[in-house]
């Protein structure tokens, strides 16, 4: 932790920031530990502070033994204010695309002749790569999908509804080291998996229907997600087109992965395959995402997105094709980047649509 702090504190002066006020959680807990729902950090190219309450001041001790503890005593803004008097500081650099206009209004008012100073992605820049310790533990998060898929496949019957499968889903894996889910699951049976985020209804699965299972989970703070596709009996000719023709498409984007590509030619990659076979209008989002502390995180594979990919992203590769009406299909697996490749951290068979 103590070098992430020394990584952001080398940076301030690029930033032209005496120091940098750190409230995003994700954010928090990449430089600090911290799993407490309540505190700030405040990074300076000296020391740097935790300052929370009362409620959690064991917890920092704890936590965050490289940063030292500042308790709340009346309010977050007026604590910050004290300490930057007190360290002279000039400019507060902030997270520009965090913080409310309630809280920045009454910071601003609290600081007096400090001026605070928005910055974007300054802590993001070093999470997109992961460390050792990140990739096992995205591992192990990815690894419970796998088994989930297997059980979940076995557990779907005809008239089971999509919410007794999203919970049946959470269960097995809770049950198993999962700390909590990444996101609602998507559990889209029918037409309505032509919705690429349609959360489980009430909505009961019938015989010769598609279904799309996105799924992801939390382990020692880090996500994971994975999409599979499946069909409850025999489905109609377009779903198995469309599958085959999704498949070709996240293959063709999985070969593109590796360091030194930019993140929109992965993206096209997959695009112009749909494209080729005349469904390039049903593939309406981007091809994936990275995924870490946060399920959705940088970079994207979308065709704005030129970030070069580096070796150590954890990356989704998720292309799809919805038909309104109809139903939909999307596949998706989560893989990091190597210097001449991709290493998939998903296994779940998806070489032709199942049926189960």
């Amino acid at each position: 932790m103590q070098t992430r702090v020394n990584k952001i504190a080398a940076a301030l002066q690029d930033k032209a920031v005496d120091a940098l006020l750190v409230l995003q959680s994700e954010n928090r807990f990449y430089l600090s530990g911290f799993t407490g729902d309540a505190g700030a950090l405040l990074i300076t190219a000296g020391q740097s502070y935790i300052i929370t309450d009362f409620r959690f001041i064991e917890q920092a001790r704890e936590q965050s033994p490289h940063l030292e503890i500042i308790k709340i005593e009346a309010t977050l803004e007026d604590a910050l204010a004290d300490l930057a008097g007190r360290l002279n500081l000039h400019v507060l650099g902030f997270e520009a695309d965090y913080i409310s206009y309630k809280f920045y209004d009454t910071l601003h008012d609290k600081l007096g002749e400090v001026t605070l100073r928005p910055v974007e992605g300054m802590v993001e820049q070093f999470r997109l790569i992961k460390d050792k310790d990140e990739l096992v533990a995205i591992a192990k998060a990815m690894s419970l999908l796998d088994e989930g898929f297997i059980h979940i496949c076995r557990f779907i019957k005809p008239g089971v509804s999509e919410r007794e499968v999203a919970l049946e889903l959470e269960m097995f894996m809770r049950l198993r080291g999962a700390e909590k889910t990444a996101f609602p699951f998507i559990v889209a049976s029918g037409a309505r998996a032509a919705l690429p985020h349609g959360e489980a209804s009430t909505k009961a699965i019938g015989l010769g229907e598609a279904i799309t299972l996105d799924f992801g989970v939390v382990v020692d703070n880090y996500h994971s997600d994975m999409t599979r596709t499946v069909s409850l009996g025999s489905p109609n000719a377009q779903i198995r087109e469309i599958y085959s023709i999704v498949l070709e498409a996240q293959l063709n984007a999985l070969a593109a992965v590796k360091a030194g590509v930019p993140a929109c030619v992965v993206d096209k990659a997959a695009r112009e395959v749909i494209a080729s076979h005349g469904y390039g209008e049903n593939f309406g989002h981007g091809t994936g995402h990275g995924v870490g502390l946060a399920v959705h995180e940088g970079p994207g594979l979308s065709s704005r997105d030129t970030t070069v990919l580096q070796e150590g992203m954890v990356v989704t590769v998720e292309p799809g094709i919805y038909l309104p009406g109809v139903g939909g299909v999307r596949i998706e697996d989560s893989v990091v980047v190597e210097q001449n490749g991709c290493r998939l951290l998903t296994s779940s068979p998806k070489d032709r649509l199942i049926e189960l």
